[in-house]
């Protein structure tokens, strides 16, 4: 019975950690990395998460990491080649242990159906020679050492650290653990032991062990020993020279056991065997900095409350602001300057604040590759998965949000986008089928793409099916983004039959509806028999962003910068008009839509004075650019961002609200919905635009 779950809880993290460094390993390997370093990496995480696993009896887990890690240790000696089968169940092997340590963590027994076929396939790779381990317990790792030693000798040398017995490790353990590699023999080192009892700091590990291992191979299976706890001790392995016959001592270590926890001393000069260690030592001290000393695991409630903190800041800034104009003072006054000071630092604590809840996308790709495969085993199509942009950042919070929506995404690609191969074979496509994912980022957003190489979206038969649903009139005159925007239609599926993977018409609603939750927007490119691209554009952060504050009808409203290209004033000749309603601006050569966001927003009729108010020229997923119409732009800001859905509901134009300097609440406006409603149809003829023009000029 597990009564520590602060040990539980660290094992588990160690244990996303070794899965993470497990799935990009193999996700190497397919990708043609099949070198010793590699194989050994993966190897490492398996083994890892065995012998911690059954430091907890987790007994399950254990027997499936020791059969997966058979296989690697058949594959790294050189006794199995690493063909397209033996990935594809190694990868398979990956996902079920990943459903191993989620099971263990939730207390819940495996899926017999899942692990079985899997442990069978492992099973087929090892031989009938290899099939007594199918009751493999823990204690079984014992190794019987009584034939002549043919390896080389190691010695082992570490001391323990504070942080070693803080986490609950026991230096007996290491010993008992080395033991079992064969004979060993240890000598321990005392001298740092205080004089007095009062000097005693039952904290600290003044402690040192010398231990030899006979008949190794190489050093691998000591450092794995070492593998929870290299960053806990001060810790080095070198082999014997046939000539040395008496243990070597122990070098000297620094009296400072803080020094001591972290790295070893360099080894005396004239000791050869520790100094042909030494380069080896250095480059392993570096990747356990790199593991270690960059990392830092933070409660994310805590995160949570610092971020708030410095909404409030920033809220707090506002308000200074307001009150420094309402006093009227010249612009001359040391309190502007003092004021800008404090801008900046806001600034500078909250984009350090938005750092450190941010986090790479690749966990996230790692999760959905699995979901690809799956998808791809259950439809018998043969899909080739990658993935760009996996170090582009996005908040925490952002992240762990998107895996629904996501796996409802790749899912449709695979079932209903990618054809079949005898289908692919008829259009002279490869046979393998491509799905990419791909993230980025792109003024002041993060844009995610599901792309696949299909037969792109049958847009007849998707109208058809709406009509016969009722979703739309049958003769309605639909443009092409508009029957797209079809699938996102509750109840609309194109699947005949029901299946695991789609035909209950609920996916791409729900994906929508979680991706307008967070902020963001989601368009759809198709090109027929070419394939289907999925863009979905996220917000970096939900807590703050810049924004523009707007005069709109007596209304005070906040624009977000990342939508707005530039500010105009337009002239009279710049303004032209198509039909009775429809305004345009010429910039540059070219014709925009013009939007009155007032009238857009159901906030009474249109004001046609244009040449009088300011135009935003803004851009969205929807239209390339628009200029939206409102009557003064009062300042930009940072603004701390309030979500009204949980109150309120959706609200059409609106994405949000927040608090500014003189306490009132601004209304944040959605640059994606204000600009649907622009007529572009017209700027499709040239000719229509510049006889426009022409009427307005004269």
């Amino acid at each position: 019975m597990i009564t520590d779950s602060a040990i539980l809880d660290a094992f588990f993290e160690e244990c996303d950690d070794l899965l993470a460094a497990l799935t990009e390993g193999l996700s190497d390997m397919c990708d043609g990395q099949t070198d010793d370093e590699t194989v050994n990496a993966v190897f490492r995480a398996v083994h890892s998460i065995k012998g911690a696993a059954g430091a907890f009896s987790m007994e399950e887990l254990v027997g499936f990491a020791h059969k997966f890690e058979t296989v690697l240790d058949a594959l790294r000696a050189g006794r199995l080649a690493p063909d397209t089968e033996l990935l594809r169940v190694l990868q398979r092997a990956g996902d079920i242990l990943s459903d191993l340590v989620d099971n263990a963590r939730d207390d819940v027994p495996a899926d017999r159906d899942k692990v079985d076929p899997v442990l069978d396939d492992l099973q087929g790779f090892l031989g009938e020679e290899t099939a007594e381990e199918a009751e493999f317990t823990f204690e079984a790792l014992s190794l019987d050492f009584d034939g002549p030693a043919t390896g080389a000798t190691y010695v082992v040398q570490f001391q323990p650290g504070a942080e070693f017995y803080a986490s609950g490790n026991d230096p007996l353990l290491i010993l008992r653990a080395l033991r079992e590699l064969g004979p060993t023999s240890v000598s321990c080192d005392d001298h740092l032991l205080p004089d007095s009892l009062a000097a005693f700091d039952c904290a600290a590990g003044y402690l040192r062990w010398t231990v030899e291992v006979p008949d190794q191979l190489n050093d691998l299976r000591i450092r794995e020993v070492f593998e929870f706890v290299e960053d806990l001790c001060a810790f080095e392995v070198h082999e014997l020279e046939p000539e040395q016959v008496e243990p070597v001592g122990i070098p000297q270590i620094a009296d400072d056991l803080g020094q001591a926890e972290t790295s070893m001393v360099e080894p005396e000069p004239e000791a050869p065997a520790v100094a042909k260690a030494a380069p080896a030592k250095a480059e392993k001290q570096e990747r356990a900095a790199k593991k270690s000393g960059s990392t830092l695991r933070v409660d994310p409630e805590r995160v949570d409350r610092l971020i708030n903190a410095v909404g409030e800041l920033i809220i707090n800034q506002s308000v200074i602001s307001q009150r420094i104009e309402e006093a009227g003072l010249p612009s001359s006054s040391d309190i502007f300057s003092d004021l800008d000071d404090y801008k900046l630092l806001a600034r500078e604590i909250q984009e350090g604040v938005m750092a450190i809840r941010a986090q790479p996308v690749k966990p996230l790709f790692q999760r959905m590759l699995r979901i690809a495969r799956e998808a791809a085993d259950t439809t018998g199509k043969d899909v080739i998965i990658t993935t760009e942009g996996e170090a582009t950042e996005v908040d925490k919070i952002v992240v762990e949000r998107l895996a629904d929506p996501l796996t409802h995404m790749i899912r449709n690609a695979i079932d209903h986008g990618i054809e079949s191969p005898e289908k692919r074979a008829e259009t002279q496509k490869p046979a393998k089928g491509t799905l990419t994912l791909r993230a980025s980022q792109s003024s002041g957003s993060i844009v995610i793409q599901i792309v696949d190489d299909g037969a792109g979206l049958n847009r007849e038969r998707i109208k058809e099916i709406a009509a016969n649903k009722g979703l739309i009139n049958a003769d309605a005159p639909l443009s092409e983004a508009e029957i797209d925007q079809l699938l996102f239609a509750p109840g609309f599926s194109t699947a005949s039959t029901v299946t695991n993977l789609s035909g209950r018409g609920v996916g791409m609603d729900v994906v929508k509806t979680a991706i307008t939750e967070l902020g963001g927007k989601i368009a759809i490119s198709s090109v027929t028999g070419e394939g289907t691209t999925f863009s979905i554009t996220l917000p970096l952060t939900l807590a703050v962003m810049d924004g523009m504050v707007i005069n709109v009808n007596n209304q005070t409203m906040v624009v977000p910068i990342a939508s707005i290209l530039e500010t105009i004033r337009p002239q009279a000749a710049d303004l032209a008009k198509i039909g009775p309603h429809n305004d345009l601006l010429r910039i540059r050569g070219e014709y925009v839509p013009i939007v009155d966001l007032a009238h857009r927003l159901g906030n009474g009729p249109p004001n046609r004075d244009l040449s009088q108010r300011v135009l935003l020229l803004v851009h969205s997923e929807t239209v390339a650019q628009c200029a939206l119409a409102v009557d003064e732009i009062f300042d930009q800001r940072q603004v701390v961002v309030k979500s009204m859905i949980g109150n309120y509901g959706a609200i059409p134009g609106v994405s949000g609200a927040t608090i500014l300097g003189d306490g009132k609440i601004a209304l944040i406006v959605d640059p994606e919905y204000v600009t649907a409603g622009a007529n572009i149809t017209a700027l499709q003829s040239p000719h229509a635009i510049e006889e426009a023009a022409h009427v307005r000029q004269a």
